[in-house]
């Protein structure tokens, strides 16, 4: 592998696939509802995306539950899960060592969220309308 990726590059074909595969094994997992767990039972998990580690021994799956309630509650049962998931996984997706896996928050959500505020606020609007003198020269 290059120093590109050792350094935090941009990750590498292998890298994205095998992150594709967890993060479709995570959401089957989750929507099967594969594990009995009231607080996974109550909520609606959605897998936006995966980071796998240059090596492809650690996965980062980023998760958020819908409407973004109880998204701690949720981390810490996932990670109650966590050896069980990472069985499931190793099942599912041909790899040499099955990665361990950390559960995160995906914060994307808050940013797209941010970012349609902003674009909604009235000074944005106020930019995008067209000019009174623009057709006066």
């Amino acid at each position: 592998m290059s120093r590109a990726h050792h350094n935090g590059g941009e990750p590498s074909q292998r890298m994205l696939r095998v992150a594709e595969l967890i993060r479709h094994s995570m959401a089957e997992l989750l929507t099967r509802g594969a594990m009995n767990d009231p607080v996974l039972e109550g909520h609606v998990v959605t897998v936006p995306r995966v980071k796998m580690s240059p090596d492809l021994k650690l996965a980062s799956v980023y998760v958020m539950p819908l409407g973004g309630k109880d998204a701690s509650e949720v981390i810490a049962a996932l990670d109650r899960h966590k050896k069980y998931l990472r069985t499931e996984i190793a099942h599912r997706i041909n790899l040499k060592f099955a990665p361990e896996i950390r559960f995160k928050i995906d914060e994307s959500f808050d940013n797209v969220a941010k970012i349609d505020a902003l674009l909604n606020s009235d000074k944005v609007k106020q930019d995008l309308q067209p000019r009174q003198d623009a057709g006066k020269k």
